[in-house]
């Protein structure tokens, strides 16, 4: 490491300009990809390699989305809708609806309303006995529910029920939410080209319409998943605003860290002059850093090298990482370029010295910094996997930017400055000595002076309680986080959610694989079938259950009495109590219905182009929502046993279900993660520190303090109700990011402070004023930064600024009380048993003293 330093000191030194002009042409080549840069939507980054993305992935390509019905959902919500109130306002919703431009699109069938309302019994009942529903009472309503709900046939009474609200007593006629469900016909929307958003038009209007029926008793809202997807919200734009709010924040304060002081002949205007330039430079070379994470993303990208995915939700938060990570660095880096410049030495001496120094230490931090995130490769998540790999990208590229583009452009400004008497070196000894911050950081001491013990006993009984905490911690997803959490549709999302355990337009499909036109494939799917109408969270009418499948239609259409299709099965061996027999023609039988309910049948059986049947698929009405979508999709399996006796796979799978399966494997290798995570760094410090200065145990030392911040953090997770999910499921990456950078930059210099003090206490005190110093300021600048992210619409981001804001400030507290006081106690054990802690020889061999 040694060399490769000397190596990059010697290059910026002798070829400033050429140095200058490599990383600049390296960023432009860079630049011209990054723009191509293309972002993924939805849950795409996160879909881990699983049967039930598959199987979703292989729905789509395999059967006609063609239905040309679509559901819409309205929520009336108040302390209880089953009243006179509620009768009136899903009366005056219904009737607008019906005269507003929407009404073309209405879906009404001879079985079945277009608009269907949890008070539709009411309504009819009110109408039959000539009651004014204008004029009509609370209990005239409770008594006209109950008389519906006992006299409507089985299958209708629970399609009734389950437009309650299922936190709802019907037993007593009271609700504290209710739904009107719309059907529309999309076959009546005029051919644009783009159906979709012609259809998010068409709702919104409908949406408007209901919504503005909110009174103070009930509150509207409108809900579809079309609504949801159809909601204008660019992500983009979010983080930007987000980065380029911590961008200035940080600005700010790292001109409070860099300011240096009129003294020794400089003037008032040549300080902020100095301290501007600084920031300016700091953050010049931070943003090409963002330019080459970005531009390299690209290369490693799908459409070149296919090591990773496209940008995704959590990877473009990686710009405000780099930008807490390439603070830390220039500030180490400028600081003890400006103690050397204080110090007496020349420009050209002091930026050798700094690089010599600091860039070995930046060396090792980014070295466990990047392997801390590449642990993320591990992750079942793809998205976080390609977190790691881009954000150690980042690391890198800041790494090289910082030892040699900074000190190069400040190489050359200073040469000038020197050359015209106008450097004023005095200044820099009263800025790195005699400010606030180092003078604080130098009282921090008295604990590893005084109570070291205390402070470890303190430290581990805080562990223990975050070790506890973790214990606590759920771990959760969805696909809503990425939205704003103040969107009316996501708002909509949450009631139906809360209210009817995922609503009436929740659908779980099961695909179905192999021979299925076979007669045990056909039987097995209708034993399935049956076995469905009593599955939790599965609806059902009648004991049916509510299911679109091949055998289903076969049914409707057996029902139906088409001669045509009747004729046509029973001849291939459909009997009249449509089971078929071992020698049945079940292609025929299909053949037969495909020609009679081309549409139905083509949206859930798939034909070969050499007339086979390969797959199937049952497209099931469900209301389990997200919190119960693992226990709905483990029933599922179940139910379809007599299909997978016979030789076909069955797979169920939704979005529900698919972020269950995200949510299993987070919490399957969140603590794999962590452990390899701090395992991985604490053996590269120890191998490290061997060959330094055959000190191997101090890279334990230097790794424990992380390890304890990761527990901190978790506790304080814990204790705020923040759980695990795709953007704080990084927080082991994270915590070596953020923490080892600050445990190396004190272990290395308390190698040099202790060389230099025969004092012990001196030492200590040394090493705080200086680095200590150092991490406060980078510290409270990143702190900043990454204190924007709370600020922000999106759920996952919020959680992250609190989660890194106090990951930051428990880094700052480890590095600065507590590994100190580790430090003391373990050289005062060396101290006890040889005359010195360290090999001054060797570590003059290695930079870090003169």
């Amino acid at each position: 490491m040694k060399r490769f330093v000397e190596t990059i000191s010697v290059v910026v030194r002798r070829w400033p300009w050429w140095t200058i002009a490599a990383m600049v042409a390296i960023t432009v080549v860079l630049a011209s990809y990054a723009q191509q840069a293309k972002v993924a939507s939805g849950q795409e980054g996160f879909a881990p390699d699983t049967p039930e993305i598959a199987a979703s992935d292989q729905i789509r390509e395999l059967f006609s989305t063609g239905s040309s019905e679509k559901v819409m959902q309205i929520i009336l919500s108040g302390d209880d809708v089953i009243t006179a109130s509620g009768v009136r306002t899903v009366a005056d919703i219904e009737s607008a609806i019906r005269s507003s431009d929407a009404a073309t699109y209405i879906s009404d069938r001879s079985d079945r309303s277009g608009i269907v309302s949890y008070l539709g019994g009411v309504q009819r009942a009110a109408k039959m006995q000539g009651l004014d529903i204008g004029a009509i009472s609370d209990k005239q309503v409770k008594q006209l529910y109950t008389l519906s709900l006992q006299q409507a046939p089985p299958g209708k009474a629970d399609y009734l029920r389950a437009l309650a609200s299922s936190k709802g007593h019907l037993d007593e006629a009271a609700a504290p939410a209710g739904l009107i469900v719309v059907f529309l016909d999309t076959s009546a929307i005029p051919d644009t080209g783009d159906d979709f958003s012609a259809l998010v038009d068409i709702e919104k209007g409908i949406a408007a319409t209901a919504e503005q029926y909110s009174s103070a008793d009930i509150n509207v809202q409108a809900f579809s998943m079309l609504l949801l997807m159809g909601d204008e919200f660019d992500f983009s734009a979010e983080v930007g605003r987000l980065f380029l709010s911590a961008f200035l924040i940080i600005l700010l304060i790292l001109g409070y860290v860099y300011f240096v002081r009129p003294r020794g002949g400089r003037s008032g205007w040549s300080a902020i002059r100095r301290t501007v330039a600084d920031v300016v430079l700091t953050l010049a070379v931070i943003l090409t850093a963002i330019v080459w994470m970005q531009g390299f993303g690209v290369l490693l990208g799908p459409e070149h090298l296919g090591v990773i995915g496209d940008l995704n939700q959590i990877t473009q938060i990686i710009p405000i990482l780099l930008i807490g990570l390439g603070v830390d660095y220039a500030i180490h880096l400028t600081g003890r370029y400006r103690e050397e410049i204080g110090l007496g030495k020349t420009v050209a001496e002091a930026s050798t010295r700094a690089i010599g120094t600091v860039g070995v230490a930046l060396i090792l931090a980014t070295l466990t910094t990047a392997v801390g995130f590449l642990t993320n490769l591990i992750s079942p998540i793809p998205g976080l996997r390609d977190f790691g790999i881009l954000t150690s990208v980042g690391i890198v590229s800041a790494f090289v930017l910082m030892l040699t583009l900074l000190p190069a452009i400040r190489l050359l400004l200073d040469r000038r400055a020197e050359r015209g008497g106008r450097l004023h070196a005095e200044s820099f000894v009263v800025g790195s000595t005699a400010r606030a911050l180092p003078r604080i950081a130098a009282r921090t001491a008295v604990l590893a002076e005084r109570l070291p013990v205390v402070t470890l006993i303190v430290a581990l009984a805080l562990g223990g309680l975050g070790a506890f905490g973790l214990t606590q911690l759920k771990t959760t997803f969805s696909f809503v986080d990425f939205l704003p959490q103040d969107s009316p549709a996501v708002r909509a999302f949450k009631t139906v959610e809360e209210q009817f355990a995922g609503g009436f337009g929740e659908a779980t499909n099961v695909l179905i694989k192999g021979d299925v036109a076979t007669p045990q494939a056909y039987q097995s799917m209708q034993a399935a079938w049956k076995l469905l109408g009593d599955t939790p969270d599965v609806t059902s009418f009648g004991g049916f259950a509510a299911a679109e499948s091949p055998v289903g239609v076969v049914a409707n259409l057996a029902r139906s009495e088409n001669k045509t299709f009747l004729q046509a099965a029973g001849a291939a061996g459909l009997r009249p109590d449509l089971t078929v027999g071992p020698d049945a023609d079940v292609a025929a039988i299909f053949d037969a219905a495909m020609a009679a309910a081309p549409e139905e049948m083509g949206r859930v059986l798939h034909k070969d182009a050499d007339g086979s049947y390969t797959a199937a698929q049952f497209v099931i009405q469900t209301g389990a929502g997200e919190e119960r979508a693992a226990a709905l999709a483990a029933n599922l399996r179940q139910d379809f046993t007599p299909v997978t006796d016979v030789g076909l796979t069955a797979i169920p799978t939704s979005t529900s279900i698919i972020s269950a399966v995200i949510v299993n494997k987070l919490s399957s290798s969140q603590l794999r993660s962590l452990f390899v995570a701090i395992f991985v760094a604490m053996l590269l410090l120890v191998v490290n520190f061997w060959f330094e200065t055959r000190r191997p145990f101090l890279g334990v030392i230097t790794i424990a303090p992380v390890a304890l911040v990761v527990l901190w953090t978790f506790g304080m997770m814990a204790l705020f109700g923040i759980s695990f999910n795709p953007v704080t499921a990084t927080l082991s990456a994270m915590a070596i990011g953020i923490g080892v950078p600050f445990t190396i930059h004190v272990t290395h210099r308390f190698e040099e402070d202790r060389v230099r003090y025969d004092d012990q206490e001196e030492a200590i005190r040394s090493t705080a004023r200086h680095t200590g110093a150092a991490l406060a300021g980078s510290a409270f600048t990143t702190m900043a930064g990454f204190g924007i992210l709370m600020t922000s619409s999106l759920k996952p981001m919020q959680q992250m600024g609190e989660v890194t804001v106090f990951a930051l400030g428990a880094a700052l507290v480890a590095s600065v009380l507590v590994l100190p006081s580790m430090l003391a106690l373990w050289d005062t054990w060396h101290r006890k048993r040889s005359a010195t802690t360290f090999d001054r020889e060797r570590l003059k061999a290695h930079g870090y003293i003169e």
